[in-house]
């Protein structure tokens, strides 16, 4: 993707204080050397932390706030990464936002409305880390600022062993979020950095706490950015949300009336609105017909996951009969499975242990015996 078409600018700097890039990252330079790092930074506790520590190591460090559209919209303190904004004033670094609404609008958000549409369930985080923050961001910034290294406060950590740089799990096992950011180019990890990677979440808020930082109790978003952090259908067209259809068992029996698809994803037991006298849940959404399926935890889990649009990044361990850790959500321990076959990009994967309700939309990562990714892709349609 080229980044004119997009239409992203830079807006600032919001402190006053213009940045001026020490090292451009073009050349090599030694490890203790001071170099340029861009951080994106939401306002929360982890990218501030991440900023300091950066900083407290000799990178020059730019904080960067991406202005996105509808949470922009909202009145809370904080919206649009005010807060981000804050925290560079108070570790004494340039903090710039950079418009990238219409991006966002039509990578994450359009995406986001077509994916409930069909009957999948989308990871818009994966999505923005993947399309925005790891692509166009990166390179808006490579472009403006001359620097190319980049880092976030994700929980995740970044290796180098044997000339080769890995994407893995935190240490903090209950924190780990590298399966929101699978979707980095390969070439790019060398110049991927993790600060908290080796840190638990105690451990950042009490950084924090002794820094006086203004974001040091600040809570965590739970929910969507994009949606002003409430209720994701309130970015989805009526259309799309409200429209009624048949309620089937899984043998295509009619049992009830549902209240739109995209009120529903696979696995749901709750607010279904049918009592079947056992726990069911939603094991099928047919967009074409508008109708879901319910059935038993039996009969809507499945051994075999299938995912298409794959991003590899240890492709020597990619092979058919490969033994892997899987995850098909982004909470929970990856589960033990073996790799039956490899399309020019897809995968499918089979687990030791039947797998819940993988859901067409949300991801499949596949991990090595010492934690790094090897492989992930969007799951899709099991047949």
């Amino acid at each position: 993707m080229t980044i004119d078409k997009w239409n992203i600018k830079l807006l600032g700097p919001s402190g006053g204080t213009a940045f001026q890039a020490v090292n451009t990252g073009r050349m090599p330079v030694p490890q203790d050397c001071s170099k340029s790092v861009s951080v994106l930074m939401s306002g929360g506790v982890d990218s501030s932390v991440t900023a300091y520590l950066l900083k407290e190591h000799g990178w020059d460090v730019l904080g960067i706030t991406m202005k996105i559209p509808i949470s922009c919209n909202t009145n809370k303190r904080g919206c649009c990464g005010a807060d981000a904004a804050f925290v560079c004033g108070e570790l004494n670094i340039p903090h710039y936002f950079v418009d990238i609404t219409y991006a966002f609008g039509e990578l994450i958000i359009k995406q986001f409305r077509q994916s409930y549409a069909r009957g999948e369930t989308p990871n818009p985080c994966v999505d923005c880390n993947t399309l925005l923050k790891f692509s166009l961001l990166w390179d808006f910034l490579e472009e403006t600022f001359g620097i190319s290294y980049l880092a976030t406060g994700h929980y995740a950590r970044v290796s180098k062993a044997d000339n080769r740089t890995r994407l893995g799990r935190a240490k903090d096992k209950t924190k780990d979020q590298s399966y929101f950011i699978y979707g980095i180019a390969r070439e790019k990890l060398e110049r991927f950095i993790l600060p908290l990677g080796e840190l638990s979440k105690d451990e950042v808020r009490s950084t924090a706490g002794q820094l006086n930082l203004s974001v040091a109790d600040k809570s965590e978003s739970m929910e969507l950015c994009f949606a002003g952090e409430g209720d994701y259908r309130l970015v989805l067209d009526d259309v799309e949300a409200d429209r009624q259809g048949d309620i089937t068992d899984m043998q295509g029996n009619r049992i009830g009336t549902h209240k739109g698809i995209a009120n529903y994803t696979l696995g749901q037991r709750q607010g279904i609105g049918y009592a079947g006298g056992k726990p069911l849940y939603v094991g099928k959404i047919d967009a074409a017909a508008n109708t879901i399926a319910l059935g038993t935890r039996e009969e809507v889990s499945t051994h075999t996951v299938r995912a298409n649009r794959i991003n590899t990044l240890i492709p020597e361990e990619l092979v058919p009969g490969g033994k892997f850790l899987g995850k098909i959500r982004s909470y929970g321990d990856p589960k033990p499975c073996t790799l039956i076959d490899i399309g020019e990009n897809n995968i499918t994967a089979d687990f030791d242990l039947p797998q819940f309700a993988p859901c067409p939309g949300q991801r499949l990562v596949l991990y090595n015996n010492s934690d790094n990714i090897v492989v992930g892709g969007t799951i899709s349609a099991q047949k």
